[in-house]
């Protein structure tokens, strides 16, 4: 009886797992071993998978996609317009799996947990920013299956730089907490603060590359999350096709809040905007600083670029 509850686990938990490329060593790769049966484990122990499984034939299941971030970079847009889809089935929350320590020592079946129901020919998605700075996700991920399909979501840095301030701003301000202007933290000693979090995070070629050591280039989609505030659609188009999904999502679908400023979604007659919390506008930062965050991006920008073989509309992308 234990054995076929041990086996019943399994089909259910692990998804087939196919090596994607020899990305890490033999070592790392017995090492790799050993996590995931430490995870099953844990899952084996609970014994309670048939929780997982619906009268209507659906279950919870394990990701095939996962949006990795970046914070403040359209990821919340993006799940809610790829939940138009009905193959697809996305967790409504933040997950943090791999990056939460008190998490991720629960197990796979924790994280099957935090799973909406999905039929066999659904894509189970669910999205946390912080995973794609985060050092240890990639190999975390890698381990669970090594050929995942991610989808990375990225703005222009300094534009992201201060919605990370702005959204930091109202959190403290609903809390009737006060909090230091943006100047404060991109200025120390006159210079720019280089080492302001908020500017870390928009180094993207740092983060892409500790990615690419375990998942190689074509198992990433890159969405310009610019492009998707101004004209959605198009983005939307070329994430159905990297998903390999049937294209079901139309132009129509979307449609312009005059009020908001942003796109909103309209899906079989019943129309929906994203959160109030979503759009802010974005403190005024004095031309100068704004010049120096430009600066101070373009070579990083650049390296982005040469990284993954394409270039954005991104303000530093043209300094000289």
């Amino acid at each position: 009886m234990a054995a076929f509850l041990l086996g019943a686990v399994l089909l259910i938990v692990q998804p087939q797992i196919v090596p994607s490329r020899p990305a890490i060593n033999s070592k790392a790769e017995t090492s790799s071993q050993s996590v995931q049966r430490e995870l099953l484990k844990k899952t084996s122990q609970k014994n309670d998978f048939k929780e997982n499984i619906h009268s209507n034939g659906s279950c919870r299941q394990l990701p095939q996609t996962i949006i990795i971030g970046v914070r403040k970079g359209g990821t919340r847009a993006l799940l809610e317009m790829l939940s138009l889809h009905p193959d697809i089935a996305a967790a409504e929350s933040e997950v943090h799996f791999f990056d939460w320590e008190d998490h991720y020592k629960n197990g796979l079946q924790w994280y099957i947990n935090q799973m909406p129901f999905s039929y066999p020919h659904q894509i189970t998605m669910e999205k946390t920013p912080a995973y794609f700075t985060s050092p240890k996700v990639p190999e975390r991920v890698y381990n669970m299956n090594q050929s995942m399909t991610l989808l990375l979501i990225l703005r222009d840095p300094s534009e992201r730089v201060l919605s990370d301030y702005t959204q930091v701003f109202y959190n403290h301000m609903q809390k009737h907490k006060p909090y230091p202007s943006i100047e404060q933290f991109l200025i120390k000693d006159g210079e720019l603060n280089v080492d302001y979090k908020a500017i870390n995070r928009s180094l993207y070629y740092i983060h892409m590359q500790n990615w690419l050591k375990y998942f190689p280039l074509d198992r990433i989609h890159i969405v310009d999350g610019d492009k998707l505030i101004k004209d959605p659609f198009p983005e939307i188009e070329k994430v159905e096709r990297f998903l390999k999904l049937s294209p079901q999502i139309n132009a129509s679908n979307f449609y312009f809040n005059k009020t908001k400023g942003f796109y909103c979604l309209r899906d079989s007659g019943r129309e929906r905007c994203l959160h109030e919390s979503k759009g802010r506008a974005h403190p005024q930062v004095d031309t100068r600083l704004l010049e120096k965050l430009h600066e101070y991006f373009h070579e990083p920008n650049k390296k982005f670029f040469e990284l993954v073989g394409r270039t954005f509309d991104w303000h530093s992308s043209v300094a000289s």
